[in-house]
C-alpha cells in the first residue's frame, strides 16, 4: 500500500498539464504516430491544458468572490457549510481506501475497453476522485471495505457508460470529436436532462422557443455576444454582491474575459487531441473493424461554451435563492458557487444550448442538489472528521454543490440502508425512475444529431 501511495502521489503531483503530455505521447506511439507528432500532439494538450486551468482559475476567483459577497450581503446562515471541491477532494483522497480504489479503477477501465463494455478510456485520473468519492462514503456508511470496492466498480461502470451515451453531444454540440466526459457529478444529471428536455418538447409555449447563443445575438444584437454578455452579468453580480463601482466594472471585464478566452484555450487543447483522436480511430479499425475508442477527458473542457457559461452566471443568484426558499434546504452554498459552470454542463447541453430551457433544467438540478446536500451532510461530515478535516469556524456539518451531485452515489446509499423502511424504498423508487429516464431517453441524443456530419 506504501508503494502504491507513493505512486498515486507522484503521478497526481505532476498535474495533468504535465503528466498528459507524457501518457498521450506514449499512446501516439502505440497508435503508430510517430515520436514527433506525437510528441508535439502531447505537449499542445498539456499547454491547453494550462490555458483552461488559467481561465477557471480566473473564473473561480473573481465568480467565487462575488458569489461569497452576495451571500454574506444577504445575511445567509445554515448549519451545513458548502466547503467546495477542492475540500471535497481532498477528504477523499485522505481516506484508507483511495489509494487502492485508484489503481482498481483503472483496471477496470482497461477490462471493460477490452471487452467492450465501454468505449471511454479515462485518462483524466486527477479527477478519479469524483470515482473515488462514492466507494469512500460507502466505507463509511457500512465499515465494509469489500462492499466500497463492489459499489465503486458499480458506479464507476454506469459513469464510463454515461460518459458512452453522451459522447455525440460532446462531438456535436460541444465540437470536442473522438471525446467523452466521464465526469461522475457532472454526467449523472444526463439522463433527467434529456428526459425534461422530452417533455418539454410536448409543452405548449416552451416547445417553441429557442433562445440559444445565435439567436440571442441576432435579437439583440452587440449584446448577445459572448463577451458582451459575459460584461453584463459580472457587472449584476456585482451590484448584487454590493461591490464598489470600480470592483463591479472590474468584474465585468473578467467575466467577459472568461466567455472570450475558454474557447480559445479549448481550441488549442483540441488542436493536440485531434491527431491523437483521429490516430486512435485509424488504428482501432484497422485492428478492430466496428469498435470506437473515447479519450475521457474532464468536463473542463467544454463549461466556455457560451449558452453553458451565461446560464452558469445567471444561476448564482438563483442558486442563493433556492437555497432560502427550499423548505428542507440546510446548506449554505459557498465555495462551490463557482463551480456552477460544471454543475449545469447537461442541463444546458440537453435542451443544444437553449437558454431558457437550460435555465429551467438547471434550476431543477439545484433543487436535487440541495436535497442531496441536506440528505448526506451527516454522511459527509462524518468522512471529513474520520480524515482529521479542519472544520470552518462556526460550521456544524459540511458538504458541497460538487459533493452533492452524484445521483447515482445517493441512489447506491438508500439501497444499502435497508435497515431504514422508507429510505430503502425510496432508494428503489429513484433507481427505478433513473434507469427509466435513461432507457426512455437512450435514443435521443443520436436522433438530435442524426443529420450532421462529423
Amino acid at each position: 500500500m506504501g508503494i502504491i501511495q507513493s505512486l498515486v502521489d507522484f503521478i497526481l503531483g505532476l498535474g495533468p498539464s504535465t503528466m498528459l503530455p507524457i501518457i498521450l505521447t506514449i499512446f501516439g506511439l502505440i497508435l503508430g504516430q510517430g515520436l514527433a507528432k506525437s510528441f508535439r500532439a502531447g505537449v499542445t494538450v498539456g499547454v491547453g491544458f494550462v490555458g483552461v486551468n488559467l481561465v477557471i482559475g480566473l473564473l473561480t476567483s473573481s465568480l467565487g468572490k462575488a458569489a461569497e459577497a452576495l451571500v454574506t450581503s444577504l445575511g445567509l446562515n445554515f448549519d451545513i457549510i458548502d466547503v467546495g471541491w477542492p475540500i471535497g477532494a481532498a477528504i477523499t483522497f485522505a481516506t484508507p481506501i483511495a489509494a487502492l480504489l485508484i489503481p482498481i479503477i483503472f483496471i477496470l477501465n482497461m477490462i471493460l475497453l477490452y471487452f467492450n463494455i465501454t468505449k471511454t478510456m479515462d485518462v483524466d485520473l486527477w479527477n478519479y476522485w469524483h470515482l473515488i468519492f462514492p466507494g469512500a462514503m460507502v466505507y463509511y456508511a457500512t465499515n465494509s471495505l469489500i462492499l466500497a470496492i463492489v459499489l465503486t466498480l458499480i458506479n464507476a461502470t454506469i459513469i464510463f457508460k454515461l460518459a458512452d451515451w453522451t459522447a455525440p453531444a460532446v462531438e456535436h454540440h460541444f465540437g470536442l470529436p473522438g471525446i467523452s466526459l466521464p465526469h461522475g457529478e457532472t454526467v449523472n444529471f444526463a439522463p433527467i436532462m434529456y428526459a425534461l428536455n422530452k417533455v418539454e418538447d410536448k409543452i405548449p409555449g416552451i416547445n417553441k422557443i429557442n433562445l440559444d447563443g445565435e439567436k440571442l445575438k441576432e435579437k439583440i444584437g452587440i449584446f448577445g455576444e459572448p463577451l458582451i454578455l459575459g460584461i453584463i452579468l459580472g457587472v449584476l453580480l456585482g451590484i448584487l454582491g454590493r461591490y464598489t463601482v470600480t470592483d463591479i466594472l472590474s468584474l465585468g471585464i473578467q467575466m467577459g474575459a472568461v466567455m472570450v478566452l475558454m474557447p480559445k484555450m479549448v481550441a488549442l487543447l483540441m488542436e493536440g487531441l485531434t491527431p491523437i483522436s483521429e490516430g486512435a480511430k485509424d488504428f482501432i479499425s484497422k485492428r478492430f473493424p466496428g469498435k470506437d475508442v473515447y479519450i475521457g477527458l474532464d468536463a473542463a473542457v467544454v463549461i466556455g461554451n457560451p449558452s453553458n457559461m451565461t446560464v452558469a452566471l445567471l444561476m448564482v443568484p438563483i442558486t442563493i435563492f433556492l437555497s432560502v426558499i427550499l423548505p428542507y434546504n440546510r446548506m449554505l452554498p459557498f465555495a462551490d458557487l463557482a463551480v456552477l459552470p460544471f454543475t449545469v454542463i447537461w442541463a444546458v447541453a440537453a435542451s443544444r444550448g437553449d437558454i431558457f430551457r437550460g435555465l429551467i433544467n438547471s434550476i431543477i438540478t439545484l433543487c436535487m442538489v440541495f436535497f442531496m446536500a441536506t440528505n448526506l451532510g451527516p454522511l459527509t461530515t462524518q468522512m471529513g472528521h474520520a480524515v482529521g478535516f479542519e472544520f470552518p469556524a462556526g460550521a456544524t456539518m459540511i458538504s458541497g454543490i460538487d459533493m452533492s451531485c452524484h445521483i447515482t452515489l445517493w441512489i447506491i446509499l438508500k439501497l444499502i440502508d435497508y435497515k431504514n423502511t422508507p429510505m430503502f424504498i425510496a432508494g428503489i423508487v429513484a433507481l427505478v425512475a433513473y434507469a427509466g429516464m435513461w432507457y426512455w431517453t437512450r435514443n435521443d441524443i443520436k436522433k438530435q444529431y442524426e443529420n450532421e456530419t462529423e
